[in-house]
């Protein structure tokens, strides 16, 4: 699906009703730098009824938030040099909580995943236009 800035609260309100139904519980954004993975974060968490700002996470490594139907964890993993990093905050702990994991650059920490998630995929078409993929890990 592709969609422009203008958008984003429209697509994100499709993705929850349609897309989030049927995903696992951990989310992996995936795409370059700049490709939009935590506006379209924060497009769904206000989607799901998240009232506090939304915020990436890069120092924090992760930020939790309540939504209308529970929490939400929003993890900004760039700043991970090593595995051991996200193994020293817990970051296992959080794929058994039942709760929404919003994760950005996954890629940094292949062995922790879980064994099923689903990847969401953002490609810039051009300076104004996303694509978005979703594929789901099962």
């Amino acid at each position: 699906m592709q969609y422009t800035l203008s958008q984003i609260d429209s697509i994100a309100d499709t993705f929850v009703k349609e897309v989030l139904p049927h995903s696992q519980k951990v989310l992996l954004f995936q795409g370059a730098m700049g490709a939009g993975k935590t506006t379209f974060i924060k497009a769904l968490c206000r989607s799901l009824g998240v009232g506090d700002r939304v915020s990436s996470p890069t120092f924090s490594l992760v930020n939790e938030y309540q939504a209308h139907e529970g929490k939400v964890f929003h993890f900004d993993l760039y700043r991970i040099e090593e595995e051991q990093e996200a193994l020293d905050f817990g970051i296992e702990e959080y794929w058994d909580l039942g709760a929404w994991c919003f994760v950005e650059w996954a890629e940094r920490i292949p062995s922790l995943l879980p064994l099923h998630y689903t990847e969401v995929q953002l490609t810039v078409i051009d300076e104004t236009t996303r694509s978005l993929t979703v594929v789901q890990h099962n």
